[in-house]
């Protein structure tokens, strides 16, 4: 209930100064919470990150000022935070299909995209598999690379394709996905893909270890078809990766523990 209450104080922050320059870290500060927990919980709980929804909005009101208004473009550009009419124009079209010139014209179609609000629905009843399990401190031989809140949506999928696009699979197998807690203060947290072979001597290069405390993790099972499971990691689907192992179906092991995450991907 809390993560609710504070996603509608965001909403209603973000409404209050959508004609001033924001950033997720002055929102997320403004509900006293990290930057990167906002973002993530923020696109888990509506569907879109944050500078989406902001521009959508942005975006939706130019329109509506644009024809209703006899406001010059070069102004609605500049109030809704656009440096130039070029950029403008282009996000215009992206989100309109029309050209800002075009929308003045009466009998234009133009798109809205209203404000989100918080309705609290019950669902479900669904039955989700789970066990506690005592893990002892383990070390991952990883590839690794930095992220932030804003770049993560993108960056970590395209981070497993130049994973295997590279080959680095050969080296060190693609068995985990490892999301460390964020840096405090930086916005920044690390994400490593790689496997839990302690049989390496000299690790390949642009690998290191990452030590994993011991902990006691919820370990949760989900069933995910290969189809789907490609397309989260950012990966080419192919029948043949799958059929010929008689499967249409991955299990997903999501063991977790507060901010740290490691997924393991096991053909069945």
């Amino acid at each position: 209930m809390e993560w609710i209450k504070s996603l509608d104080q965001a909403i209603n922050y973000m409404e209050d100064h959508l004609f001033d320059e924001l950033t997720n870290r002055e929102i997320a500060d403004h509900l006293y919470i990290s930057s990167y927990h906002f973002q993530r919980a923020f696109s888990l709980l509506t569907g879109m990150t944050v500078g989406e929804y902001i521009r959508n909005r942005r975006l939706s009101l130019a329109g509506q000022e644009l024809i209703l208004s006899d406001v010059k473009i070069i102004d609605i550009a500049l109030k809704y935070g656009y440096e130039t009419p070029e950029s403008f124009t282009k996000a215009f079209i992206r989100f309109h299909g029309v050209t800002p010139s075009k929308a003045k014209i009466a009998g234009s179609d133009l798109k809205s995209f209203n404000r989100l609000l918080i309705k609290i629905r019950l669902e479900g009843g669904n039955i989700m598999d789970y066990k506690m399990v005592r893990k002892e401190a383990f070390t991952v031989c990883a590839k690794t690379k930095i992220f932030t809140a804003e770049n993560r949506e993108k960056g970590i999928p395209e981070f497993w394709s130049e994973y295997f696009a590279s080959g680095s699979h050969k080296q060190v197998s693609g068995e985990l996905g490892i999301c460390e807690q964020e840096k405090t203060g930086t916005g920044e947290f690390r994400y490593g893909i790689g496997c839990t072979n302690d049989t390496y001597g000299d690790i390949p290069a642009d690998f290191e270890w990452l030590k994993i405390p011991a902990y006691t993790w919820a370990v949760l099972n989900a069933w995910v078809p290969c189809r789907r499971l490609f397309k989260i990691c950012g990966l080419e689907y192919t029948a043949n990766g799958c059929h010929r192992r008689n499967t249409n179906l991955f299990r997903i092991m999501i063991w977790s523990f507060i901010q740290q995450v490691i997924i393991r991907v096991q053909i069945i």
